[in-house]
């Protein structure tokens, strides 16, 4: 090939690269820095509330005040407003006249989880143990969920209101919970003609909770009210708590590096956390943006955005409602209309990365690879983009535009082949409110599994992606 023609190649075709090649080392220590206050941060948040708890220290630490306890906002005025404890967003005002939209991030910081019934705790006199019942969370492959250490995270709400929060199974001397499986030697004939999605059916996922009876001779269940006995004696719980609990079971353990270049983290929650703590950071480094910058954190996004702290709720149009009193002095509902009219947004959400174990799911043109940068998803859905959101050609212009002029470096990518599956995300739910939307975020491997994988410079390129999002004009 001539000079020529591979100048003109260079000029017309476009070829996403690894993102690691040719970095300084200065860039490279950046990436692993970031990434470590990203591991950190993920280990300590495996729930929506913990999410919600760590971010809001962040937030007070950097200067952000909650929007209840303010009046009146002007250019550079960081505010918050948590919603449940559950999901919240936070914006930096920006120098231009809010009513003429702003730029927002909306990520959902759920993931796939076992949940505990309401009546969860039993014994099992055949087996001489008590366990828990649990009803699993979101998409999840049931298999991948035995056998593997848990962690007991959630808060019980008393009956006269008060609370306590639960976290067993994170600390070195706690102890772990486990859903077993059933043995090879004699799961032939009961599992070994099951189909992959029912080799652990939904109410097999019983979680291990001891195996030590009280000395009470005159009790029924003797295992089973050991194990009150001991929740009673730490946490003041009675078994009707259970019912006004919200108590989770997640993979226990830190994030840890994954390979010998520990170019990759393996962690839990990948899936949508990433896009939270990147959004999180960028909202915090900016300082005075053109346009008012909003970061939304959903929950619900797992099971289809539902219920008043999940997309579909009205939050953010609140949200926005509040600051545009707080801006201008008074709200109108044309006002409001004109600014989320006007606005912007980036849903971020992780997509799928290419497993080499198995391509053949993936056309390989327009497929994710790990460490070539953040993934746009112009559009989502399943069998004829159903229930996804489509962003139009205009904005995807913008969002190059946008990810060139910072030399971010990204990779435009589908979930798939066609009629090989798919999925959705918040974003068609704030394409409902008449604002321009496009899927970007890392890309995973393992999603929805207990250890998903994502690569550090991935991360790092997601959060440069968003802090410029939030910076820009149009």
């Amino acid at each position: 090939m001539s000079k020529e023609e591979s100048t003109l190649e260079k000029k017309l075709t476009f070829c996403p690269g690894n993102v690691w090649k040719g970095l300084s080392s200065d860039v490279i220590d950046g990436i692993n820095k970031f990434n470590d206050g990203y591991k950190k941060f993920i280990g300590d948040s495996k729930t929506e509330r913990e999410f919600i708890s760590n971010a809001k220290e962040i937030l007070d630490k950097n200067g952000f005040k909650e929007l209840s306890k303010t009046k009146k906002l002007a250019p550079g005025s960081k505010v918050y407003k948590i919603n449940k404890n559950k999901n919240m967003a936070f914006a930096v005002i920006g120098r231009e006249d809010i009513r003429k939209g702003c730029n927002i991030l909306a990520s959902h910081i759920d993931s796939p989880r076992l949940d505990l019934k309401g009546r969860p705790l039993f014994e099992d006199g055949d087996a001489m143990m008590a366990a828990l019942k649990t009803h699993y969370y979101g998409s999840i492959k049931k298999y991948q969920w035995v056998n593997t250490p848990l962690a007991i995270h959630g808060r019980v709400v008393k009956e006269d209101g008060s609370s306590v929060d639960l976290c067993i199974g994170e600390e070195g001397d706690d102890p772990v919970f486990a859903v077993s499986d059933l043995l090879p030697h004699l799961s032939k004939i009961l599992q070994g003609e099951r189909k992959m999605r029912e080799v652990i059916k939904g109410e097999e996922l019983i979680v291990l909770m001891g195996g030590i009876p009280v000395e009470d001779e005159e009790a029924k269940e003797k295992i089973k009210l050991n194990i009150l006995k001991i929740l009673n004696d730490r946490y003041g719980m009675v078994e009707e708590d259970f019912v006004s609990a919200e108590i989770e079971l997640v993979p226990a353990g830190p994030a840890r590096d994954v390979g010998l270049d520990r170019s990759m983290v393996g962690a839990y929650g990948h899936d949508d956390r990433a896009c939270g703590y990147t959004s999180l950071m960028a909202a915090v480094d900016v300082k005075k943006p053109l346009r008012t910058s909003i970061v939304v954190l959903y929950d619900k996004e797992e099971i289809g955005s539902v219920g008043n702290t999940g997309a579909s709720s009205m939050f953010l149009e609140s949200f926005m409602s509040d600051l545009l009193v707080r801006t201008k002095g008074e709200s109108y509902i044309k006002d409001l209309q004109n600014m989320l009219e006007s606005s912007l947004a980036i849903s971020g959400d992780v997509s799928a990365g290419v497993n080499p174990s198995f391509k053949g799911v993936h056309e390989m043109k327009n497929a994710a690879k790990l460490g070539c940068g953040i993934v746009v998803t112009k559009f989502t859905g399943a069998g004829g983009k159903f229930s996804g959101n489509d962003a139009h050609a205009e904005y995807m212009a913008f969002i190059r535009r946008l990810l060139n002029g910072n030399s971010i470096r990204w990779q435009p990518c589908g979930l798939g082949k066609v009629d090989e599956g798919g999925g959705g995300t918040v974003a068609r739910f704030i394409a409902n409110l008449n604002i321009d939307i496009v899927d970007a975020g890392p890309p995973v491997i393992g999603m929805h599994s207990p250890f998903e994988i994502i690569s550090k410079a991935d991360v790092y390129e997601t959060y440069r992606a968003y802090k410029a999002f939030l910076e820009t004009g149009i």
